[in-house]
């Protein structure tokens, strides 16, 4: 397939800028082992992961107006080496890769940059980020004390580096970026390659360093980092796991607070509670002394074209604090941003004062950063999972909830409870714009089932499928002839594969398909009863990537395709078939004409009958107006089974409707499409089936959170974004909409939470009508917890909230 927008950069044309002293008198970015040093100055920053290639250029001014909004100091990204590099020395930073376009946004909003290079980077990113090109290289071994491995990853990271310097965007410089990251996760996977490893370790920290960015370099999950690289932490619980820097003069960094896990096709989605990601953050702040914590991801976004790695969704972390869509993910965002303000407050003593903990309890414990001048921030601790527990610290007395922690700025008032969410809840809903349910207005193409007689080359064995696609198509056939005769009985074909799908045909005739899963065994088996004519018979077998893999030692060494192949005849026995005269055809026929774009489109013959409905292999293409509005758009797939979709050429991922997770129902049925991806008249849309579906189920949708809610209990500590002196419900609707009705209100004791409710025991009868004056046509309201807000206590001696349910419209 050609390769699209490709800039072939030629490297001399960058200016090599020293570090140091820059435009504008700013120094190299330091640390010591409080914190990272900005302009002098200790610094206690949050950052939060957004990756543009899984966004667009038109979402990443609101997705970093928003992250900032939420408190964010940082943005984090990876750089993709085989999304900037997909043919050897030909580069590519336009569109979705303009990684300067992208650094440069988050300069202009006044935010920082932490710049992963890798280049290795995980990141459910198909080959771990490495172009499949470099699988090719003569000798080449990955990540480990290997010259040609070690050539090609010290051009790339070269090639970034003078970029960024190019473009004058390190800190020095006058630019964000205040921090840089060397290889990733390394550690996990060191001693598979014995005595190449640490000096590969050694190698990749002193190459970066000598690159002389005027920033540092880390290394997460590598204990032992040489300096002066910072050895930093990932994972959901660094606070109760890190072990620490690896010197004192290091500071502690957290580069992956997980808030969620990643999702793959047969799986139900991951939850991580708002509480709990406040939790780790503030105990991680609190006994490790952490100054950095990185959210991965602040914003997933989605996997366009083939872009996951194995088995890995198209929606990437969609319930990270900005959902996939760029919207805010209710009450996460608000609650961590509650929790950054209250750490903010407590900066001077964090970084400068002197640290003390002690025991409160037998699951109780406080930490105490106090300085010479008098300034005290407190950290009250409950690890008992379903016990409050009373507390003392300086002669006054603390409630503390459930595993929960309350910090104090002032070591006197609580500021913020990490179990207490005064934040707004929000129900996300897609609401049904346009049908596609005429079958007039589709057309569809079938792709041919190939032979072996019209191969596109032979082989007398079964060739690997990732060295022969390249990487460029989760497609391969493999197809020969067998020649049967009645004598032989009765026929079953057996095939063992390393692929993720398998679909059998013989003679043209579908007769099985068998697929794995992410935590399956590698290796997956079709049996199938055949039925053969006497003679030549033609067996196609078509193998199916859904993604490449990512990570793991010996990653270059990883294999996929069939593996053995068997006709078994109750007759004459099982007959090998492994070494034999084999046809390939690599990729679909749709592909290689593009036939997903307005061009391709005429280069084959559409049938406009509407009769291949639920057919394998079958494309599929109508046009469609976009809805009217700013309002996010998704393709509601779910009467679909397995393939890909494009809109006005442009692939939006992968779609696996029909693997069903143990609950019953689709990992993912609903698939972004960018409001740039749109023009207002005759959208393009393309689906190529590989199972068999029914397009005219497939809806179009616009997502909103069109449901809020809070509950706030008069026991909390008021918001520190409200002039409030006492806890309120504060709501708020999305930009250009407003709150339409009040479903539920009550202020007294309610029960339940905001999608279960109902009235306690007391309640003030004037609530609703107290809500609805106060909210009803406006987009934010504010609403006090106190008795005079409702016309009195209505039962004096109850500890009392506030429960309110309400539609934006």
């Amino acid at each position: 397939m050609a390769l699209k927008k490709v800039v072939v950069v030629v490297l001399s044309m960058f200016i090599m800028v020293a570090g140091g002293e820059a435009a504008g008198g700013r120094g190299d970015v330091t640390y010591d082992g409080r914190a990272l040093i900005i302009n002098g100055t200790r610094r206690i920053l949050f950052s939060g992961s957004i990756h543009y290639p899984r966004s667009t250029p038109e979402m990443w001014p609101s997705l970093i107006a928003k992250a900032k909004e939420g408190g964010l100091d940082v943005i984090q990204t990876y750089v993709f080496w085989n999304a900037h590099e997909p043919i050897r020395g030909q580069f590519n930073f336009e569109g979705r890769y303009n990684l300067v376009r992208f650094i440069k946004e988050i300069q202009a909003q006044g935010l920082y940059v932490s710049l992963r290079m890798g280049p290795f980077i995980e990141s459910e990113w198909k080959y771990g980020g490495f172009p499949f090109w470099l699988h090719d290289v003569p000798g080449i071994v990955f990540r480990s004390d290997n010259e040609p491995f070690k050539f090609y990853m010290k051009r790339f990271v070269e090639n970034i580096v003078n970029l960024m310097k190019f473009e004058k965007l390190y800190y020095p410089q006058g630019g964000p970026i205040i921090v840089s990251q060397i290889e990733n996760e390394y550690q996990m996977v060191e001693p598979a390659f014995h005595e190449r490893g640490p000096p590969y370790v050694r190698w990749a920290a002193s190459m970066a360093v000598g690159l002389q960015t005027g920033v540092p370099w880390m290394m997460c999950k590598q204990d032992d980092a040489p300096d002066p690289v910072i050895n930093t932490c990932n994972g959901l619980k660094c606070g109760e796991t890190f072990a620490g820097p690896n010197s004192p003069t290091k500071p502690s960094l957290w580069t992956e607070n997980w808030t969620q896990r990643y999702p793959v096709y047969g799986k139900e989605p991951s939850m991580r509670r708002a509480e709990d990601l406040a939790f780790s953050v503030a105990l991680f702040i609190a006994r490790k002394n952490g100054s950095f914590v990185n959210y991965y991801m602040y914003h997933g976004g989605t996997n366009f074209g083939k872009s996951p790695s194995s088995y890995v969704t198209t929606s990437y972390y969609d319930r990270a604090p900005l959902d996939e869509y760029g919207l805010i993910w209710l009450p996460t965002w608000g609650h961590l941003r509650e929790l950054h303000a209250a750490i903010k407050l407590s900066s001077e003593p964090l970084l400068w004062g002197t640290y003390t903990n002690f025991s409160l309890g037998q699951q109780q414990e406080a930490h105490v950063f106090q300085t010479n001048s008098g300034k005290c921030a407190a950290f009250l601790v409950n690890f008992a999972q379903h016990l409050n527990a009373t507390v003392s610290l300086h002669n006054a007395t603390y409630e503390l909830p459930s595993k929960s922690i309350s910090i104090l700025p002032d070591c006197k008032r609580v500021a913020f409870n990490t179990a207490e969410v005064s934040a707004q809840y929000g129900n996300r809903s897609a609401r049904a714009v346009q049908s596609f349910n005429n079958a007039n207005k589709w057309s569809t193409f079938t792709e041919g089932i190939p032979n072996v007689h019209h191969a596109s080359f032979t082989n007398i064995e079964l060739l690997e499928q990732m060295s022969t696609t390249k990487d460029g198509t989760d497609y391969l056939w493999y197809t020969f002839s067998y020649n049967h005769k009645s004598s032989d009985g009765q026929q079953a074909l057996s095939v063992d594969s390393r692929a993720h799908v398998l679909h059998a045909f013989v003679n043209d005739e579908f007769v099985g398909s068998v697929h794995g899963s992410s935590d399956g065994p590698p290796n997956m088996t079709l049996e199938k009863n055949i039925s053969l004519r006497e003679g030549q018979n033609n067996i196609s077998l078509l193998s199916v990537m859904v993604g490449l893999p990512d990570g793991g030692a010996y990653l270059e060494k990883r294999i996929a395709g069939l593996r053995r192949v068997s006709i078994n005849c109750s007759g004459s026995g099982p007959q090998n078939l492994t070494n034999w005269l084999w046809g390939y055809q690599i990729g679909l026929l749709g592909e290689k004409l593009e036939i997903y774009t307005q061009q391709g489109l005429q280069k084959v013959v559409w049938r406009t009958d509407g009769s291949s409905i639920d057919r394998p292999l079958t494309w599929y293409e109508t046009t469609f107006d976009a809805p009217f509005g700013t309002k996010p758009v998704a393709l509601d797939l779910s009467s679909m089974g397995k393939g890909e979709v494009w809109i006005n050429g442009e692939s939006i991922g992968r779609y696996w409707v029909s693997f069903a997770s143990p609950n019953g129902q689709p990992s993912q049925t609903l698939y972004h499409v960018p409001q740039s991806f749109l023009k207002p008249f005759g959208n393009l849309l393309v689906l190529f089936e590989e199972m068999g579906g029914d397009p005219l189920g497939i809806t179009l949708k616009t997502i909103s959170v069109t449901h809020i809610c809070s509950n706030v209990a008069e026991s909390f500590s008021p918001s520190l974004f409200s002039k409030r002196k006492q806890p309120s419900v504060q709501l708020q609707c999305h930009e250009g909409e407003a709150i339409s009705s009040i479903k539920f209100a009550s202020y007294g004791n309610p029960i339940g939470d905001c999608e279960n409710y109902a009235l306690g025991s007391c309640h003030a009868v004037s609530s609703k009508a107290v809500i609805k004056k106060a909210c009803v046509g406006k987009r934010r309201c504010s609403i006090p917890i106190l008795a005079t807000t409702f016309g009195g206590d209505p039962c004096p001696g109850i500890a009392k909230s506030l429960l309110v349910v309400a539609d934006c419209v």
